[in-house]
């Protein structure tokens, strides 16, 4: 008689089926809207409850905000510096999306122009875990002063 393995790796519950393109999609634009319109409650409730969001460099907005208070608080913070949010395109995997993005804006002589990735990782329909990924990491530390 032989012995199968255990399945290391069941089969995810059926309510953790992954979002559709086009239900990411609505995530997206909500989360464009919310960012271009500085509409905190919408962004908030795109969020899990645990949420975090992770940005490289050494500045005020880079590190790990935890929890979605923290991670509002963190994206009030990046708009409260003029950042001009221009979204190119969402990116989709199979279980999570990506949104393509240009940032820019002048403060005190302080120019911002970077090209970003922000991954949103998702869990029963919303963002549970923010990473970004940026293009001139040393101009961010320039201007997020």
């Amino acid at each position: 008689m032989s012995v199968q393995p255990a399945n290391p790796m069941p089969a995810a519950p059926t309510s953790c089926a992954p979002m559709t393109d086009a239900a990411k999609l609505l995530l997206v634009e909500a989360f464009r809207t919310s960012l271009q319109t500085s509409d905190w409650a919408l962004f908030r409730s795109l969020l899990t409850e645990d949420a975090s969001w992770t940005l490289p460099g050494d500045n005020k907005i880079s590190g790990t905000a935890e929890g979605v208070d923290a991670v509002v608080e963190r994206v009030k913070l990046i708009a409260s510096y003029g950042v001009n949010f221009e979204f190119l395109r969402p990116l989709y995997s199979r279980d999570h999306v990506a949104l393509s993005l240009h940032n820019t804006a002048e403060r005190d002589g302080r120019v911002l122009d970077e090209y970003l990735s922000t991954v949103c990782f998702l869990r029963e329909g919303r963002i549970h875990a923010i990473e970004t990924y940026l293009s001139d990491v040393p101009g961010m530390n320039a201007f997020f002063v």
